[in-house]
């Protein structure tokens, strides 16, 4: 469990809610393929220990909030693996999420000491924090979440500020800083391409 502040919102932002400091996303759906598994539960934070999970009955995705946030050029969106949470949003709200932090991608290119480049592995190694990953298959279009479902979604967001201050400092000493934002602008154009069926294609390959 967590000690956050959890809040449940019904299809849409609240009004009123901002993210001065960027939002960090997550997103939580019934499997892994964006055509057939639809999106159930955007969860954000702005690093301040609060999460706002968003949950969507799979009738109607309108939220023009949360689209207006995501689609807006003064808002930095942290994710962890954004490749996959990219895709969903496009295919679900119809949205181009922009711009983009990835500390997957941003661990791949620092932390070339390991293989280990999860969530789990992540908040463990540079803040210390040990997180389950119990709920990770669970259902998540269900009627009402669990407690153990919402603590588990919070946690998914409630770390990227503080990841992503760690690897912009390894990523600076390691000279791999326009590396990592050349990636993260490409990822809109990966999510895209994955949509179109090219998920498993290397278009660079020979």
């Amino acid at each position: 469990m967590t000690d956050a502040k959890i809040s449940i919102h019904l299809g849409d932002l609240p009004a009123g809610l901002s993210f001065p400091s960027g939002v960090a996303i997550d997103t939580e759906t019934l499997g892994l393929n964006p055509h057939r598994d639809r999106l159930c539960l955007v969860q954000l934070s702005s690093g301040d220990g609060t999460a706002h999970l968003i949950k969507f009955d799979g009738k109607s995705y309108a939220a023009p909030r949360l689209k207006a946030m995501l689609a807006d050029p003064a808002i930095l969106k942290i994710f962890h693996f954004a490749r996959f949470d990219v895709a969903v949003l496009k295919q679900y709200l119809g949205v181009d999420t922009t711009p983009i932090y990835c500390t997957k991608i941003a661990s791949k290119l620092a932390r070339t000491y390991t293989d280990r480049h999860g969530l789990k592995d992540l908040v463990g190694e540079l803040l210390g924090i040990e997180l389950s990953k119990q709920q990770q298959s669970s259902d998540w279009g269900a009627a009402e979440l669990s407690e153990s479902q919402k603590s588990y979604a919070a946690n998914d967001v409630l770390h990227l500020h503080a990841l992503k201050a760690k690897l912009d400092s390894m990523l600076a000493r390691e000279g791999r800083s326009d590396f990592a934002q050349a990636a993260f602008g490409f990822l809109p154009v990966r999510a895209r391409l994955d949509l179109a069926g090219f998920e498993q294609d290397d278009i660079f390959a020979h």
